[in-house]
């Protein structure tokens, strides 16, 4: 059974650059602030009209897929993974398949939000594995800044992510001691509700006044969006934080720890790490439990604030763009994020 490689990868961020002082002219926080609690210094945001999640994988996926030394029409199927689609319905797969003008290949969409890469490459990795595909393209990509509330109401969510996309392009590869040796899944929802955007959904009488038993016919399409849900701010993210930062530096370390076991390997072999960009401060506590080198552990989390999906693989780009990844390095990738879910991936570069 065939080993599947990262052939080409790439990456797009938008030019808007939004610095903590200028987050500043819509609320009330501090650069400081800021940077105390998350390490973020600035972060992309994508144009309000111009730029979506796909067109950003669009570029990103290109320049994988040049990378990879094939084309468009090579790719056999997409894996997209986002929480911030250009609709409710369709998912972006099919857009990205429409815009790079492929054949007609399988186009999957992944929502498990900051995991969703690793979950989609997990995905990709079977496949290839499986010897049904040879050219996957998995994407991870995000348009937070079209969803948040950039008002001091919502400032402990909205200064901490930033808009982007990454993409790599997965091959088999025969070539001994190369590619993902393993990956790994977790998920636990007795607290889903800790980390969540609620609105629009199926739910509704979970939010509602009245019970939905109460409304007649006519009045059904209130539980899926009312205006009582805008005029209470209840269509965007809610998180609590330093719940989900305990839960995180216990997940995070224990997923990692995991896939080093399963290959025979220990902190020590490890060339580098690349975690889900959630905020710095998490990443220095799973940089500390693990006793990990500087120069084991990769953040950007500083210039592009956390872009979910996106985060791995843009990391992982810019890693790999300035020279920290070479052939032969063990590399894990981690992450951890609403559901909860979270998820490893170790693999020879």
């Amino acid at each position: 059974m065939p080993l599947s490689k990262i052939a080409g990868i790439g990456m797009y961020v938008p030019e808007k650059v939004v610095t903590n002082n200028d987050l500043k002219k819509w609320m009330d926080t501090e650069d400081s602030w800021i940077q105390e609690r998350t390490g973020i210094l600035e972060r992309r945001l994508a144009h309000r009209t111009e730029e979506t999640t796909t067109t950003m994988a669009v570029e990103a996926a290109k320049i994988a897929i040049e990378r990879a030394g094939i084309t468009a029409q090579d790719i056999d199927f997409i894996v997209f993974a986002t929480l911030s689609p250009d609709y409710y319905f369709p998912g972006c797969g099919v857009l990205v398949q429409r815009a790079l003008k492929m054949k007609e290949v399988g186009a999957l969409d992944v929502r498990n939000q900051c995991s969703g890469f690793l979950y989609a490459i997990s995905v990709a990795d079977q496949f290839i594995k499986s010897g049904m595909y040879k050219n996957i393209l998995v994407i991870g990509a995000e348009k937070h800044s079209m969803g948040m509330d950039y008002s001091t109401r919502g400032r402990n969510v909205s200064v901490i992510f930033g808009d982007g996309a990454g993409a790599v392009v997965l091959q088999p590869t025969e070539k001994e001691n190369q590619g993902i040796l393993s990956t790994h899944l977790h998920s636990d929802g007795g607290s889903a509700e800790i980390l969540a955007q609620y609105n629009p959904g199926s739910h509704a009488n979970h939010w509602m006044e009245t019970p939905v038993a109460d409304f007649d016919d006519a009045e059904v399409g209130e539980m899926f969006m009312s205006h009582a849900m805008i005029d209470k701010a209840q269509l965007f993210p809610f998180m609590d934080g330093p719940t989900v930062f305990k839960k995180a530096i216990v997940k995070f370390p224990e997923v990692i720890v995991e896939a080093l076991t399963k290959n025979g390997y220990t902190t020590e072999d490890l060339n580098l790490l690349i975690p889900h960009q959630a905020n710095l401060r998490i990443s220095q506590f799973v940089q500390q439990k693990l006793k990990l080198r500087d120069d084991q552990v990769f953040n950007n989390i500083m210039s592009y604030g956390n872009t979910t999906a996106a985060s791995v693989p843009i990391a992982l780009c810019e890693a790999w763009q300035n020279g920290k990844i070479k052939e032969g390095d063990l590399v894990c990738l981690a992450a951890f994020g609403s559901g909860f879910t979270w998820a490893s991936a170790l693999l020879k570069w």
